[in-house]
C-alpha cells in the first residue's frame, strides 16, 4: 500500500493520539510520559518532536531531544496498521536532518532487549548496536 505521508512538528493536541500509538506499539510509559511532561519536552524541542500524518490522522511519531551537546530519541512508534510503509524510516531521516542542522555530534536511544524487530530496523538504517549498561534514578514519581 502506497501512502502519502506528511511530517510535521507535534502539538499538545496530538498527545492523546500519540499515547494510543505508543500503547499499541508496546512502548513502556512512565511518570515522564504525562501530557504535562511531554509538553515540556516538546516546548524545548519544537522542531525535533515530529508526527507522521496519513489521511489526516497521526500514524507515527518520534520525540527528539537536544541538550546542547547530544541528541536523544524518545518513543519512535508507528501504528501497527501502517508499518512497512516507510513511516519510521522517514521520521528518523527527518530527525537526523534536524539534529545535523543543530550541530549534534551524536545521538542515542534505548530499545527494550526483547524488541528484536526494532534492532533490525535501526541496523538497516545504519545505527550501531552498542553494548552499554543503562543506569537511572527515579527522583519523582
Amino acid at each position: 500500500m502506497s501512502v502519502e505521508i506528511l511530517i510535521r512538528p507535534c502539538s499538545l493536541a496530538d498527545f492523546e493520539r500519540l499515547r494510543q500509538i505508543w500503547e499499541l506499539s508496546g512502548i513502556w510509559l512512565g511518570a515522564s510520559d504525562t501530557p504535562d511532561e511531554l509538553e515540556k519536552l516538546r516546548l524545548q524541542n519544537e522542531d525535533t518532536c515530529l508526527v507522521a500524518v496519513v489521511n489526516r490522522e497521526i500514524q507515527g511519531c518520534v520525540m527528539g531531544a537536544f541538550d546542547g551537546r547530544r541528541g536523544l530519541v524518545h518513543h519512535l512508534a508507528v501504528h501497527p496498521d501502517f508499518r512497512g510503509n516507510g513511516i519510521g524510516k522517514i521520521l528518523m531521516e527527518k530527525l537526523d536532518r534536524k539534529f545535523r542542522e543543530k550541530g549534534v555530534v551524536k545521538y542515542s536511544f534505548w530499545i527494550e532487549a526483547d524488541n528484536i524487530n526494532a534492532v533490525g530496523f535501526y541496523q538497516h538504517l545504519g545505527y550501531e548496536l552498542r553494548d552499554l549498561i543503562t543506569m537511572s534514578k527515579t527522583i519523582r514519581e
